[in-house]
């Protein structure tokens, strides 16, 4: 039988299963096969996929569940033939920069005088933003910043195959629902015939594009601003810049207002105000918290509500963020991001990058952050998923566990906190449990010991 027809055979197969769910009765289970008698081959034999049991597993059952979700059988042949998986994108997954890196380095590293140049003279260059603007409220600096760190003004759009990349998210199974469903918006683009080639290509994680949207965005929110007729968001910098401006329209940009202020802090201030309430700039000025610069709020910014953010803990700058810096991180959900992009784009208006004090930090490996995360855990406080990626939640149980041990409550994961951690945290889980057993940790090294 010839692969395709073996393939028609199986895809009615798969949809039969796939439908059927879990309704057959008992008695009609198939016979068992027996000894000898040929194996039909799976989805993944067909399609000449290869890789661990893993991935050929996950791949078998998506595949009905694509079928089922009414994927032509052949846009299927055509986007998963001969996959597997890519190791590449594993090791991405766990090492985001954005995550991984000190904020600080990756700030000064995205923010320099030749990137500052080369994002003036390509704005410029771009006649539709007065139309962008005006239609989604977005400024044209902010799109700008976007532009940079996603693909530098679009000369890096990434070369990986989008399929293989998604089904290997999909198959390791942390991020399975979402890499699933944007494989399936991954078909919906392939088969629109707007993406150029035959195939998908770009980021790790699925990104595309000069301003990196998956799937899913640039099917509900890509942009024809050049007016050609089609969204073109590889080719097109216009469709670009709007589609990116429409995703942050939608994610609730508010036009007009600003989206952050470096401010100082007086003396004695309460580190633990950080990442906590969203304050109209009086009230923060009522806490001694002033612009840096000297220049009074604007009439919309001195309106709104603004949290402080400690970026690099209580040694570094400290930001009245307003709710536009968190829309910023509706793209990428990353403090050093939207950080980045509001200062390139206050870089691109005035010329030059922002002169700012950053701190040197000591870069944290995976390791020490995990620890951090399993420590506060132990020691009863949440901070979120133990994966390494300092977020939130993270940074809002150091914070309880600072206030709690009379610390400067910045929630800044320095060596010294994260070693304190450990050592409470090790000390926590071998502690007595009850007030006539003993302790079954060995003593520390140097340590006075009681006969």
């Amino acid at each position: 039988m010839r692969r395709r027809d073996a393939l028609f055979w199986l895809s009615r197969a798969a949809l039969a299963g796939a439908f059927a769910g879990e309704t057959a009765l008992a008695q009609d289970a198939p016979a068992p096969i027996a000894p000898g008698a040929p194996v039909a081959p799976t989805p993944s034999d067909l399609l000449g996929a290869s890789g661990e049991p893993y991935f050929t597993d996950w791949l078998n059952a998506f595949y009905a569940r694509a079928l089922a979700a009414g994927v032509p059988q052949g846009l299927i042949e055509q986007a998963l033939s001969g996959l597997s998986p890519d190791p590449r994108v594993a090791a991405h997954d766990t090492a985001q920069p954005e995550f991984a890196r000190p904020v600080s380095a990756y700030v000064e590293a995205q923010i320099t005088p030749a990137r500052i140049a080369q994002g003036v003279t390509r704005r410029d260059a771009i006649s539709q933003f007065p139309a962008i603007e005006d239609r989604f409220g977005v400024p044209r600096d902010i799109l700008v910043g976007v532009w940079a760190l996603e693909s530098e003004f679009g000369r890096l759009q990434g070369d990986l195959d989008i399929f293989r990349s998604l089904s290997t998210l999909a198959a390791l199974g942390r991020r399975r629902p979402w890499a699933e469903s944007e494989l399936l918006a991954s078909f919906q683009v392939l088969q629109s015939g707007k993406a150029p080639g035959t195939h998908l290509v770009g980021s790790w994680a699925g990104a595309m594009g000069q301003t990196q949207l998956l799937p899913s965005v640039y099917l509900a929110d890509g942009v024809d601003a050049d007016g050609d007729g089609k969204c073109d968001i590889w080719g097109s910098a216009p469709d670009a810049l709007a589609s990116a401006a429409n995703l942050l329209a939608k994610a609730g940009w508010r036009r007009g207002e600003g989206w952050a202020r470096q401010v100082t802090l007086p003396a004695g201030f309460d580190y633990g105000l950080a990442e906590g309430p969203a304050e109209a700039p009086y009230a923060w000025a009522e806490r001694g918290v002033t612009p840096i610069d000297g220049r009074p709020w604007t009439g919309a910014d001195g309106a709104a509500e603004a949290v402080l953010l400690l970026p690099c803990g209580a040694q570094g700058p400290a930001f009245l963020a307003f709710p536009n810096h968190f829309v910023i991180r509706r793209y990428n959900n990353s403090l050093a991001y939207a950080l980045t992009v509001g200062l390139l784009a206050d870089g691109f208006f005035a010329g030059a990058p922002p002169q700012i004090p950053w701190p040197h930090e000591t870069p944290l490996s995976l390791d020490d952050r995990l620890a951090a995360q399993s420590s506060l855990k132990t020691l009863g406080y949440d901070p979120g998923n133990i994966d390494g990626i300092i977020g939130t939640r993270a940074r809002g149980a150091l914070r309880a566990w600072q206030k709690a041990n009379h610390l400067p409550a910045d929630a800044y994961f320095s060596p010294q906190i994260i070693a304190r951690l450990k050592a409470e945290a090790a000390a926590s889980a071998c502690a007595p449990a009850g007030p006539s057993e003993s302790g079954n940790c060995p003593a520390t090294p140097g340590a006075f010991t009681h006969p």
